[in-house]
């Protein structure tokens, strides 16, 4: 069947959004269309134009026999500056304070529109590391975790504070939460990394860094190598120091006043990070 350009176009724009990183020989797309490579090239240079104008991504050519075209998911400045003040935003409303101090956040979790969002804002900060699987710890990093990795176009790794006659044999460290100072376990499947894997950290809320230091800790018995660390939210107010320095953060916690019904949030260092916006 011969496609005309504009049926190529769009389901080649498709094709590579479904694949991030992956990369496309030139020979499948002429096959695939029954088209000239030429013509495929002229195809790749207006998807790579309307993506970057758009703030959808960029496409990169590599040469050679065996080279080919990867999608990189990427996003403008304005758009993530945007994102980032909508969840600040819904951070901030008094509604969600719960007796303690402690946030609801499982609204914002279980929104699929908002998980897109920042799981590209995590994605397009680590689009450029060589990363195999993107890790969280059970149970409220999971969304974040599978939108991030979506980008990323890697598998999910989940670790679990105990471990289940499901996940086969396990690998458990003991660990020692930045907070609260207890002693706390975290187990994780030996099936589910492999050895010198490079590992995306993600999780929903950090304060002194206690859990991201136990996964990075994990990761060591598997010989993995930490790619990036990236929060949802951190918190500013931290009573000892703070046990993880490199990371990223979209929002940062500054004061939760209970009795004034008042959460104070601005943005985190995700724009001080040397990112590549479009």
């Amino acid at each position: 069947m011969k496609f005309r350009r504009s049926e190529r176009l769009i389901d080649m724009t498709h094709y590579l959004l479904e694949r991030p990183r992956q990369l496309i020989p030139l020979t499948f797309f002429s096959e695939r269309y029954q088209a000239a490579k030429s013509s495929i090239s002229e195809d790749l240079s207006i998807l790579k134009e309307t993506l970057e104008h758009r703030g959808i991504g960029t496409l990169m050519t590599v040469p050679g026999a065996a080279g080919g075209v990867k999608y990189f998911p990427s996003i403008k400045k304005e758009d993530a500056e945007q994102h980032v003040k909508e969840l600040c935003e819904r951070i901030a409303d008094p509604e969600r304070l719960l007796p303690g101090g402690y946030l609801y956040m499982t609204d914002i979790l279980g929104d699929p529109q908002m998980m897109r969002k920042v799981g590209k804002l995590l994605g397009s900060a680590f689009h450029d590391k060589e990363i195999d699987v993107v890790m969280t710890v059970a149970t409220k990093g999971i969304p974040i975790a599978y939108a991030t990795a979506n980008y990323l176009n890697v598998p999910v790794v989940i670790v679990r504070r105990d471990s289940k006659v499901t996940e086969g044999s396990t690998v458990s460290i003991n660990y020692v939460s930045g907070s609260s100072k207890r002693i706390q376990t975290m187990v994780l499947s030996k099936r589910s990394l492999r050895e010198h894997s490079n590992v995306l950290i993600v999780d929903d809320f950090m304060k002194a860094g206690g859990t991201v230091n136990g996964m990075k800790s994990l990761l060591e018995e598997f010989n993995a190598s930490v790619a990036g660390i990236g929060v949802l939210v951190e918190s500013e107010k931290v009573e000892e120091e703070r046990l993880v320095d490199d990371y990223v953060s979209l929002v940062r916690l500054t004061d939760v006043d209970v009795k004034e019904k008042r959460i104070s949030v601005t943005e985190g260092n995700y724009f001080s990070k040397p990112i590549s916006f479009l």
